[in-house]
């Protein structure tokens, strides 16, 4: 059953392969199908045999070829481009034996060796896959050898991929907690019933187990290797990849390397050799002159492969005794390349915690692996540790604070015609945002909805929001959530929307001002932990609730005029004089929406707690031409910019021009993945990542002078010249699944700033070498206002005809850097890191002279 021709097509558009015994195989995802007679014509009669590999065993008779449909719609036959290698029954239970230790092994790696959930997932299971009402169908899944790939079934005759990586997800919920398992299926399934939710754009996978405790399994099995997966170490995640690529390349999985496997998997790995170097390598390494490599020969084909010169030259540098670092050198390295405050007892902590040679850490050394190991760890990385937590006074009035902001929250996709969710709040929540943006309109059955109106995006029910932000919008931290209102309902559905918001969110919910006085500024992020501030209309000034001489708003509805805010196209199509239920404006208490009249009208006539919206082209013309009073009015109110109407497509504006103008709340389309998207992460890495960044101090006195277009002397000049080494990069992914295909790759330094400092860097490109390039090129920047300033590392696949494309990116804050030798993690244009992968520079921060 061996030499198959190459497939043929015939008429009907089925492929099939001619085997070396007269007969023809054609294979779907559940066995084989034999034809005895060449299949020229569709309507000629053939023998047919179907060999299945689970219970049907074989299914024989003479159909039509053009009666194919049957077995399509019945076993589901798919295309073949070529058969799979027949193993005997000697060879499966071998082939067996391999994939066992190779699970074992990985399960060792990750520290789940044992584990009865984790062996539940890799011999897999039934699982019924739901999508809508109609569409439930049970579908295999199983978690492959590597213990990092999902393989699940798939009955798409041109499907290629039936696998994701436990990297792409973001979390697994028990229950019918998503928008689908809640619509499609009954509260019977609730305890079976499971949700895997991917990162980036990919829809959420909705599933029900056959029982409870198979459930509990799933979860419990996905949940353990995902955590342990992220908190392997570097080194461990290198490892655990290379051999997982090593063993993608043993083809007959006889666990030897040939040359020609050697080459497949250094192409695997993102480096493209030529014969000669395999050659070189190879006899470099096989040192029982047998042809192929095993054992210790691949073992020591391994540490040539990950052996870091750049790292043997430091470490050699600084390795005085006796070949090792002891904690003297350490310390050493540590104040003269480090820059760093430290101690000799810093030196022997950093020593006991990474250092895994016993003997070592016993003499109170530190080995090369150990320096490695500590460079990888969070004190060897770019970003500054000690701004990881919240390190900024979170006292100041919550206008002093820069916050993270969506826009249309509500949408996964495009601005027209794509998906409204409740995913997209609780994705956009986990990312930090403390602003989000609800848009409201009249829904049937007097359900209020949230859509874009006017378009073809789809509905959720308001209520369904305000759940999902209260289960979700503390999880990352406990600063305030701002709920931003764009009304367009009816004063009947109003009042129903200020019943939900009540009733749901409780006394969470601000509904007065803190204090028995008229507050004169506004309160803290530290003083609203926990709390809902609802921005939108009210009838009548916040002072009145303190008068004598209230006066009180009609009961039903009062007019009011319309500010700023929405897209043109919708405020067109709606009255300039609006309706408003007093039960709604009564909770807009903080964040009243007013228009703006100019910077005159705002400081003569508006109350602090009263912020207008700026369309992005009206802000940024602001920001360029009276930039010192949009910064003076944003000491006392807050201002919110949001995306221009022509962005159907959800891409993003700069934030960077209005953060520089002390805007406060500078909305973004947090589903679209982008340059713009990448900046708000990264000034919002600081402070504990909890979305309130406060603004430096000339951004927040209403006598400042400060103005970012046209730099004077002040506070905010303090000049440094950074210099930056880009030295190395490792393990970089590819661009292009295509094995053949290798990345060029090309770094570029970028800042981002006031004018002055926004400027761009890049080096040569390396030629096909994505594993370990190597550039040691040196950039200095001079910088201004190193407050405002953020610093990007990218990461692109060289191209001399089009475009480069992005391979992987970090942005932080210029003051969050780490002076010294450090490791820069990347991230895709998502956002989320990618795994193994790193940048490695030597940054030096000085005072410019």
């Amino acid at each position: 059953m061996c030499g198959l021709n190459s497939p043929t097509n015939i008429a009907i558009g089925i492929k099939y392969c001619l085997g070396s015994d007269g007969r023809y195989l054609l294979s779907y995802s559940r066995g084989e199908l034999w034809i005895s007679t060449r299949p020229e014509s569709a309507d000629k009669r053939v023998s047919v045999t179907i060999r299945h590999k689970k219970s049907l065993g074989c299914v024989c008779g003479s159909y039509y070829l053009k009666k194919f449909r049957f077995f399509e719609r019945k076993y589901h036959i798919m295309q073949c481009v070529r058969r799979q290698p027949v193993r005997t029954k000697s060879q499966e239970s071998v082939y067996r034996a391999q994939m066992k230790t190779v699970a074992r092994s990985n399960l060792k790696l990750i520290g789940l060796e044992g584990d009865k959930d984790l062996q539940f997932l890799i011999n897999g299971g039934d699982l019924l896959k739901v999508r809508s009402g109609s569409w439930k169908k049970t579908r295999y899944y199983k978690l492959q050898e590597d213990c990092k790939t999902m393989w699940h079934e798939s009955k798409k005759t041109l499907k290629s991929k039936n696998t994701f990586s436990v990297d792409d997800i973001e979390a697994v919920r028990t229950g019918r907690q998503t928008e689908g398992l809640r619509k499609h299926t009954e509260e019977t399934v609730e305890g079976r019933a499971f949700s895997i939710l991917f990162k980036g754009r990919q829809k959420n996978l909705d599933l029900i187990a056959s029982s409870e405790e198979e459930a509990k399994k799933w979860v419990n099995g996905l949940e353990k290797v995902i955590s342990n997966m992220n908190n392997l170490t570097p080194q461990k995640k290198a490892e655990h990849w290379i051999y997982s690529c090593l063993r993608k390349a043993d083809k007959n999985l006889d666990n030897k390397m040939s040359p020609k496997e050697l080459k497949s998997f250094l192409q695997d790995i993102n480096i493209e050799v030529d014969e000669d170097y395999v050659e070189m390598l190879f006899k470099k390494c096989d040192q029982s002159k047998c042809g192929s490599l095993e054992g210790k020969e691949i073992e020591h084909f391994y540490k040539i492969l990950t052996q870091r010169e750049e790292i043997d030259v430091i470490y050699k540098e600084y390795a005085k005794t006796d070949g090792l670092m002891s904690a003297a050198d350490l310390l050493n390295f540590l104040l003269n390349e480090q820059r760093e405050d430290a101690s000799l007892n810093d030196a022997l902590q950093l020593i006991e915690r990474n250092e895994l040679d016993e003997n070592a850490r016993a003499k109170q050394q530190m080995t090369k692996d150990g320096f490695l190991m500590y460079l990888h760890q969070p004190e060897g990385l770019i970003f500054n540790p000690a701004h990881k937590s919240i390190y900024q006074d979170m006292n100041q009035p919550l206008n002093h604070y820069f916050i993270s902001s969506s826009h249309n929250t509500y949408l996964l996709e495009d601005q027209l015609k794509g998906p409204s969710s409740t995913e997209a709040y609780i994705k956009a929540l986990l990312k930090g945002c403390r602003c989000v943006e609800l848009d409201c309109w009249d829904g049937s059955d007097g359900e209020p909805v949230i859509y874009h109106g006017y378009t073809l995006t789809s509905k959720i029910l308001f209520k369904d929001v305000i759940k999902a932000i209260k289960e979700y919008a503390f999880k990352t931290c406990e600063y305030p959530v701002i709920l931003s209102l764009e009304n367009h309902c009816s004063v009947e559905q109003q009042k129903t929307m200020a019943q939900l918001l009540i009733s749901i969110l409780g006394s969470a919910l601000v509904t007065k001002p803190l204090g028995d006085q008229m507050p004169t500024r506004f309160p803290s992020p530290e003083e609203l932990k926990g709390r809902f501030i609802v921005k939108g209309k009210r009838l009548n000034k916040l002072e009145d609730l303190f008068s004598d001489e209230s006066k009180t708003a009609d009961e039903d509805s009062v007019t009011e005029e319309e500010d700023d805010e929405g897209d043109e196209e919708v405020r067109e199509k709606k009255s300039s004089k609006l309706k408003f239920a007093k039960e709604l404006s009564d909770i807009v208490i903080y964040c009243k929406s007013v228009p703006f009249h100019g910077f005159e009208d705002s400081r003569d006539k508006q109350s602090f707690y009263e912020m207008a919206s700026f369309k992005e082209g009206k802000a940024v013309k602001l920001a360029e031409e009276s930039a010192n009073d949009y910064i003076r009015h944003n000491t006392e109110k807050l201002s919110r910019i949001y995306p221009a109407g022509m962005r159907t497509d959800s891409s993003n504006y700069n934030p960077v021009p209005l953060w520089n103008a002390g805007c406060q709340i500078v909305a973004l389309n947090f589903q679209t993945p982008c340059l713009e998207m990448n900046l708000n992460q990264g000034l919002f890495l600081q402070n504990g990542q909890t979305g309130y960044v406060l603004k430096p101090s000339y951004l927040r006195d209403q006598n400042t002078e400060f103005d970012p277009i046209t730099l004077t002397e002040g506070p905010w000049l303090k000049r440094k010249s950074l210099h930056v080494m880009v030295i190395s990069a490792q393990q970089l992914p590819k661009v292009n699944k295509r094995k053949t295909s290798i990345v060029d790759p090309i770094v570029q330094v970028q800042i981002y700033g006031v004018p002055a400092d926004t400027t761009m860097v890049e080096t040569q490109y390396i030629e096909n070498n994505g594993f370990n390039p190597m550039w040691n090129e040196n950039f200095q920047f001079d910088v201004c206002v190193p407050d405002l300033a953020l610093v990007r590392f990218l990461i692109e696949d060289y191209d001399t005809s089009t475009n480069n494309e992005f391979i992987g990116q970090y942005t932080l804050p210029f003051n969050s850097l780490k002076n010294g030798y450090h490791h820069v993690p990347l991230l895709n244009m998502n956002g989320d890191l990618i795994s193994s992968a790193g940048l490695f520079v030597h940054i030096m921060v000085v005072d410019a002279e």
